[in-house]
C-alpha cells in the first residue's frame, strides 16, 4: 500500500476507534442486561478486494440511534419533516460537517469533531465510506481505499471507439459469448448469465459508464468478449466491444478533481501519447447497486423499453453498401459515434442477401461494385413489396448529371458525391428516417 495513503489513514482510524469505545460500547451493567458479555469487542479487518484495500471497523455495542440522527438532521435543516427516508439514508447524515449526536463532548472520542473529518480524508484519498448499524447489535464502518501501485498489468478494452484499461487483478476471467445469446440476456426478465456453475449479472460497459452507448449486436456474427468480475457482494459479467491485449501500465493519479468520480482509479499514458482511463469495475458496480437501493427502483436495462416506445427508442439501423473496406469502416464509425447501428455489405449481392433477413431503416449505396452495381440494387429494392419504401442515399464518386438523373429515375432519395461532408450525411439520414416514420 502507498506509504502516503497509509500515513494519512492512521488519524481517521484512531478517531473511529475512539468513537467505538465512547459511543458504541455500552457500560458493563447495560451489556449484561442486554444479554451480551460484560466486555465489548471492537474488530478491525483489512482485506484486499480487486484494486481496493477494504478496512472494516465493527463493534458489538448499542448501535447508532437512528431516531436521534433523524431529530438532529431535522434540527439542522438537512431533511424536512415527514420526509420518506430509509434508515440507510438517514445514517449518511453522520458524515455531514459538524454533525454529532453526542450530548456532551468528551476527551475520549471526537472532542467535538464529527465523522465528517474522517469522511473528508477518505474522499481526498480517492476512497469511499459506508455505515451499517443495527440498534442493540452494533455498528460497522466500511472504508475502501485504492491500492495504489505505480506499475500494474492491465487488460485494454474498447467500448465503442473509447479505449479503457482494467487492472488484471480485478478480473476473474474472460469468456466469449455469441451475439444471439447476449441479446437474449439483455431482454427484460431474462435469466442471469451463467458460467462454470456461477451466476453473474450481465451489463454492457457503456451502460456502466453511463456514456450513452449501447451494445452493438446487430450484424455481428463472431462471439463478443465478456469480462467476469466478482466481489464479496456482487458477481458481474461486463460485455465489451473488443479486447486490445494486456500490457504493463504506469498508473498516474488524476488529481483531486476526479477523486469523487466513482469507478476511476487513475490513468495511464500510452506510447503514442493517448491518455487511457483505468477503470475500477467493482467500484462502478457498487455505486450502481447503491443507487438502486436508494432509489428503490431498478435502472432500465439496455433494450428494456416500454412496449409503446420500442420503435421510437430503438437506434436507427443503417446499411452501408460499398466495395471499399476503408469507406465501410470510416462510415460505420461515424454512424456508431452518433448512436446508430450499422450493417455492412461488400457488394450488391451481399446487400440483397442480408436484406432478406433484416430490413434497415435506411441504406447508403455506392454505384461501382463487382457482381451487382448500385443501380441494380436500387432497382431490386424498389420492386420488392417489403422493401419498396426503404430510403436510399447514393454516395458515389460519379457526380455527373447523367448518373444522378438515372439514380433519381430509379427512385433513390438523395445523391451525394464522394468525399461526403459528415454533417450533411447525418442531417440527410435524420431527415429521411424521420420522414419515413
Amino acid at each position: 500500500m502507498d506509504r502516503s495513503v497509509l500515513e494519512r489513514i492512521v488519524a481517521p482510524l484512531e478517531h473511529m476507534l475512539r468513537n467505538a469505545v465512547d459511543h458504541g460500547i455500552e457500560a458493563g451493567p447495560q451489556r449484561l442486561a442486554a444479554g451480551k458479555p460484560e466486555q465489548g469487542s471492537i474488530r478491525l479487518e483489512l482485506t484486499r478486494e480487486g484494486g481496493d484495500i477494504v478496512l472494516a471497523l465493527s463493534d458489538d455495542g448499542a448501535g447508532i440511534n437512528i431516531e436521534a440522527v433523524r431529530r438532529k438532521a431535522l434540527e439542522r435543516g438537512l431533511m424536512i419533516e415527514g420526509a420518506d427516508l430509509s434508515d440507510h439514508e438517514v445514517l449518511q447524515f453522520i458524515l455531514e460537517a459538524g454533525f454529532s449526536t453526542a450530548e456532551q463532548v468528551t476527551q475520549i472520542s471526537g472532542r467535538g469533531v464529527g465523522m465528517d473529518v474522517v469522511h473528508s480524508e477518505v474522499k481526498q484519498l480517492g476512497g469511499s465510506m459506508g455505515i451499517e448499524s443495527k440498534q442493540g447489535v452494533g455498528t460497522r464502518f466500511l472504508i475502501r481505499l485504492p491500492f495504489t501501485v505505480s506499475v500494474n498489468r492491465a487488460l485494454m478494452v474498447y467500448s465503442g471507439e473509447d479505449l479503457y484499461a482494467i487492472p488484471l487483478n480485478t478480473i476473474e476471467g474472460i469468456v466469449r459469448v455469441s451475439p444471439y445469446e447476449l441479446e437474449a440476456y439483455y431482454q427484460p426478465g431474462a435469466s442471469r448469465f451463467e458460467y462454470a456453475g456461477q451466476t453473474y449479472e450481465l451489463r454492457y460497459l457503456g451502460e456502466l459508464l453511463n456514456n450513452g452507448q449501447r451494445p452493438k449486436l446487430v450484424g455481428q456474427s463472431l462471439p463478443l468478449p465478456v469480462i467476469l468480475v466478482r466481489s464479496n457482494e456482487h458477481s458481474v459479467a461486463v460485455q465489451v466491444d473488443s479486447l486490445a491485449g494486456s500490457r504493463e501500465i504506469v498508473v498516474k493519479s488524476m488529481g483531486p478533481q476526479f477523486a469523487t468520480v466513482p469507478g476511476i482509479s487513475g490513468a495511464t499514458i500510452l506510447g503514442d501519447g493517448r491518455v487511457v482511463v483505468i477503470l475500477d469495475l467493482l467500484a462502478t458496480i457498487r455505486v450502481l447497486h447503491a443507487h438502486l437501493l436508494t432509489q428503490q427502483q431498478p435502472l432500465r436495462l439496455i433494450g428494456e423499453d416500454q412496449p409503446v416506445d420500442v420503435e421510437i427508442d430503438r437506434p436507427t439501423l443503417v446499411m452501408v453498401v460499398d466495395d471499399s473496406v476503408t469507406v465501410r469502416k470510416v462510415t460505420s464509425r461515424l454512424l456508431e459515434r452518433n448512436g446508430m447501428n450499422v450493417l455492412t455489405a461488400k457488394d450488391g449481392v451481399d446487400a440483397i442477401t442480408q436484406l432478406q433477413e433484416r430490413k434497415p431503416d435506411i441504406m447508403l449505396l455506392d454505384i461501382e461494385m463487382p457482381r451487382m452495381d448500385g443501380f441494380e440494387v436500387a432497382t431490386l429494392v424498389r420492386h420488392d413489396e417489403r422493401l419498396k419504401d426503404l430510403p436510399i442515399i447514393m454516395i458515389t464518386s460519379r457526380t455527373g448529371e447523367k448518373h444522378r438523373d438515372r439514380a433519381m429515375a430509379i427512385g433513390v432519395n438523395e445523391y451525394l458525391g464522394k468525399p461526403y461532408q459528415e454533417s450533411l450525411l447525418l442531417e440527410t439520414i435524420q431527415q429521411l428516417v424521420t420522414h419515413h416514420e
